[in-house]
């Protein structure tokens, strides 16, 4: 059974003391996480060279690409768990955990040799040319060809933990692989260490993530009497059940990453006809807007358990509750946060690289970016909201529209007629029509009612 504590987390704790207490170590966690994706953008701009900066920003799309993995298995997996602990079905929830884990070892391993069997094509399609190319190619040497399962199990595993309410413990495992990462940065990168380059930042990626999986299995091993995540190979079987819940939630989840890899490439190949000045530009800005993009991505995740145990047990009105506290602490943290990335904008991408163009272009990409944050807030905590309660089909609905429907069109239109700047705008364009959407459908799901003794995957 579950401890007394996570059960009140679930059940009992007031709104506010059970959101902080899923939310903000997952919030936390997110925030070191994107430290050290800037640590590898930080200390290879401190070589002043556009040329290894542009390896980290066109490799981006392919790491990007890896939670179309971790959506699939680790949101999946999750949202199956705690809809099975809110039902009290325990045994679902340790086989949902078992199919996540060896699944993610799997598809990591194959993701790894697609890779590198087509790395020539897949540098042309990333971007890359004969003056980037050598350096792209080694920086995803060491975090695809040899770095892809441990990068995707540790997400994995992450989500895995924080689905029965231990989100203490999976920020524990994957800031431990980012302070990591921080540390060997500056070792292998820079010159007065090994001076290895984006190659170097790589190389501290992929020890990073290896170290943060070690924590995850130590932990499940240590506490394998009193938790519900299993690597137990006697639990994974590919029960019907189990696959078309997992893959319920799991597969919208994973088609939604892929479209952000889509825009993200089409993004980076229209700056890239500008230069290496620009995609470098970009690329530190993209890093920037993730701050505050990993911040609402982690607290939609972070209150996900909470909104699927109780859906589960048909405590409606606590999840309403919920959703509602946390739009609102949300909703006004990102307001805030936008307004001092836009005025700040010029010194946060000069952090980067002293380099006047690319600080000019970079502020004006920075600034396009920001007036997206608050809108997209809504609708990261509808998507969040649909994996939660296992309605795929919403979720999808709602990346097929931010993507190929608005963002996409919106790149090519505001590329036309506001040549590179107006690249940065799409984002923002999208979620005028997508934030909308968000609260008109939430509003829809909380009349409906819980899910109490259905499964609904």
């Amino acid at each position: 059974m579950l401890s007394e504590d996570r059960v009140k987390i679930f059940e009992s704790e007031s709104i506010p003391r059970a959101i902080a207490a899923l939310s903000i170590p997952t919030v936390l966690s997110s925030l070191v996480t994107i430290l050290y994706s800037l640590a590898d953008t930080y200390f290879v701009g401190m070589l002043n060279n556009s040329i290894q900066n542009s390896a980290v920003t066109l490799s981006a799309p392919v790491l990007l690409a890896f939670n179309a993995i971790n959506n699939l298995f680790g949101v999946g997996s999750s949202s199956m768990m705690s809809r099975a602990l809110g039902r009290k079905d325990y045994e679902t929830a340790r086989r949902s955990s078992a199919f996540g884990f060896y699944c993610s070892i799997f598809f990591g391993i194959m993701f790894s040799l697609l890779c590198t069997i087509f790395f020539e094509p897949l540098l042309n399609i990333i971007g890359a040319d004969a003056t980037t190319g050598e350096a792209t190619a080694a920086y995803l040497f060491w975090t695809v060809s040899l770095g892809a399962a441990p990068a995707i199990l540790n997400v994995v595993m992450a989500y895995m933990v924080r689905a029965e309410g231990s989100a203490i413990h999976a920020s524990i495992g994957t800031m431990s692989g980012c302070f990591l990462n921080i540390i060997l940065d500056p070792i292998f990168v820079l010159p007065w260490g090994l001076d290895m380059g984006a190659e170097g930042a790589g190389l501290a990626t992929f020890i990073s993530n290896c170290v943060a999986v070690l924590y995850f299995i130590i932990l499940i091993l240590y506490r394998r009497k009193s938790t519900f995540v299993s690597i137990n190979p006697k639990y994974f079987g590919l029960s019907k059940m189990i696959v078309l819940g997992v893959c319920a939630v799991g597969i919208p989840a994973s088609i939604q990453n892929l479209l952000n890899v889509t825009g993200m490439t089409i993004l980076n190949n229209f700056t890239s006809v500008y230069g290496s000045d620009a995609i470098a530009a970009m690329g530190i800005a993209q890093r920037i807007n993730t701050v505050p993009t990993n911040i609402a991505l982690g607290f939609s995740q972070g209150i996900m358990p909470l909104v699927s145990y109780n859906w589960a047990s048909g405590n409606v009105k606590r999840m309403k509750d919920a959703i509602f506290f946390a739009l609102k602490i949300i909703l006004f943290s990102m307001l805030s946060v936008s307004v001092v990335f836009y005025l700040g904008a010029p010194l946060f991408v000069s952090l980067f690289m002293k380099n006047e163009i690319i600080v000019d272009y970079g502020t004006r990409f920075l600034r396009g970016f920001c007036l997206g944050i608050p809108l997209l807030t809504v609708d990261f905590l509808a998507v969040g909201v649909f994996q939660a309660v296992g309605m795929g089909s919403k979720s999808f609905m709602f990346a097929i529209l931010r993507k190929l429907i608005l963002e996409i069109p919106l790149i090519f239109t505001l590329n036309h007629f506001f040549p590179l700047y107006g690249l940065a705008y799409c984002q923002f364009g999208s979620e005028m029509v997508m934030s909308a959407l968000a609260v008109i459908t939430l509003r829809s799901i909380i009349r409906k009612g819980g899910g109490k003794g259905i499964e609904r995957a």
